[in-house]
């Protein structure tokens, strides 16, 4: 078999024609150019065979008895099945109307007899070919098709083709479900009328108008969609822009019901607060826990003004009591009692700053202040451990945005766990306490100590609940103080230092940063 057989062998020819002698020449001419060739003397029969074998190519003489090829072709292209045939008219009738016709009832070719045989077979070559491919590029166009609804409505979202108008050209099953009407109702349906109760032709502002008229692709969530039967849903959608060579079609619009995900949101919400909530008690209790062990101190820090202040008004009785009292000694006397109640009022403030609970949350701070307010606090506990505190704060260093409360108490907790194992290595070393900017929009505030350390096998449960390195601790302070500077949007950890102590240190987002501005990506 030649290469143009081989090329020609799933192809099949229809000759028609009322000559015996006519249809057996076409035979001859082709029969052995790999065609698969079928006969009819009459056009009822090319018609039969024609809609049962689908011949790519059909040589169809006009002039017939009962039924001419002019009829034979327009009833050709009126069935679907064999309309794609190429019809190819053989006839002696050569004028200009007779070809008009042909070609007007769908005709594909003329040749006109007598034929050349070489005519003949580039002729058929050519519309076989352009016929095979038109069919396989139906057959893939269907494929894809099918390949595209198939894929449409596997996806969970309803999906829409809108034209220019907003009248739906398409739907998914998924859309179908959704708003509770089958897909051949929707088909048609205008999406505005039919899930907006307000829609207007001139209402621009409804959402996917802009999308379909102006070609300005939109994103919005929890919008009120309505349903076929009235009702309405929060609905969150996408809608692009349909182009075809830059000229807008209108839009696709991708939607889905987000009730479900509204109602998970909200209760994640109120689970959220609860956790804030129980959050802050922790750490109220926690305070109320440190408290406790240095009330003993402060007593003793309370009791040392008291005790100026009943000396001095003592001495202050007794020049009184002389028949000419020195008031310049009574003046010093009583200036000296006004500044040790003012001690004692301070020592109080402090201990009621930081019992109370946050009232209004996070606010601006000067990190210097707040950590020498700390200091000060802190007083007790360096005098009960015989150490020293230095706080070293970086010039310039910017403002914070933080609960003062929290972060103090955060603080505390580290340097009064520094003074401990600072006590506890023997070590005279002071505690030291330094902040520093950490990039652009962090603050990080270090407590390092030079006492006995962290093994290393404890360094990553430091801040897990309840673990502990102290025999009579709980284990709650650094989970706690976890929790309070993730609430301000910092970071908190452990570094082992060069040399012996530990290192212990947080950060706190610069004022204007942003809340997560220390949050680690």
């Amino acid at each position: 078999m030649t290469a143009s057989a081989s090329e020609n062998s799933e192809v099949t020819v229809l000759l028609v024609d009322d000559n015996p002698q006519n249809l057996k020449v076409l035979y001859e001419t082709l029969k052995d150019k790999g065609y698969r060739l079928l006969i009819a003397n009459e056009g009822a029969k090319a018609l039969d065979l024609a809609h049962r074998h689908r011949p790519e190519v059909i040589l169809l003489d006009i002039m017939m008895p009962e039924m001419d090829g002019y009829e034979v072709c327009e009833r050709l292209k009126g069935d679907p099945v064999t309309s794609d045939c190429a019809v190819v008219f053989l006839s002696a009738l050569d004028d200009l109307s007779s070809k008009v016709k042909g070609f007007s009832l769908g005709g594909a070719d003329y040749i006109s007899k007598p034929f050349q045989s070489q005519e003949v077979i580039a002729r058929v070559d050519t519309h076989a070919k352009v016929i095979r491919l038109e069919r396989e590029l139906q057959a893939r166009n269907r494929e894809l098709v099918s390949d595209q609804a198939r894929i449409l409505n596997s996806i969970s979202e309803g999906i829409y083709g809108l034209d220019e108008n907003g009248v739906i050209e398409f739907a998914n099953q998924a859309a179908a479900l959704i708003v509770n009407c089958p897909v051949e109702d929707l088909i048609g349906k205008n999406f505005f009328d039919l899930h907006f109760a307000t829609a207007s032709d001139s209402d621009i502002c409804l959402p996917v108008m802009r999308t379909c008229r102006q070609g300005v692709a939109e994103h919005q969530r929890n919008i009120q969609l309505q349903r076929v039967d009235g009702g309405a849903f929060p609905a969150e959608y996408r809608a692009t822009p349909k182009l075809d060579n830059d000229e807008l079609h209108g839009a696709v619009v991708v939607f889905r019901d987000i009730t479900v995900e509204l109602n998970n949101e909200r209760a994640l919400e109120e689970a959220r607060a609860l956790v804030q909530e129980q959050r802050d008690q922790l750490a109220h209790t926690s305070r109320l826990t440190t408290m406790g062990e240095m009330a003993a101190g402060f007593a003793h820090e309370v009791n040392q003004p008291l005790t100026a202040i009943s000396n001095y008004a003592r001495v202050s009785g007794r020049v009184m009591a002389k028949e000419n009292p020195d008031l310049s000694l009574l003046n010093e006397t009583m200036g000296k009692i006004e500044a040790q109640s003012h001690r004692a009022s301070e020592i109080i403030r402090r201990i009621r700053r930081f019992m109370k609970k946050p009232a209004t949350g996070k606010e601006k701070l000067a990190v210097p202040t707040l950590l020498e307010d700390t200091r000060q606090f802190a007083e007790v506990d360096m005098r009960n451990n015989e150490g020293g505190i230095e706080v070293v704060v970086e010039d310039d260093l910017p403002d914070v945005v933080a609960d003062p409360v929290q972060v103090q108490q955060v603080a505390l907790n580290f340097i009064r766990n520094a003074l401990e194992a600072t006590r506890a290595a023997g070590s005279s070393a002071p505690v030291e306490v330094t902040a520093r900017r950490c990039g652009e929009k962090c603050v990080r505030v270090q407590v390092r100590d030079h006492g006995v350390g962290v093994a290393e096998e404890a360094e990553d449960k430091l801040f897990h609940p309840f673990f502990t390195t102290k025999e009579d601790g709980m284990g709650i302070g650094l989970a706690t103080c976890r929790s309070l500077i993730q609430a301000q949007g910092g970071e908190i950890g452990y570094e082992r230092p060069d040399g012996v102590g530990a290192c212990f240190y947080f950060t706190l987002p610069v004022a204007g940063a942003g809340d997560d501005a220390c949050t680690a990506e």
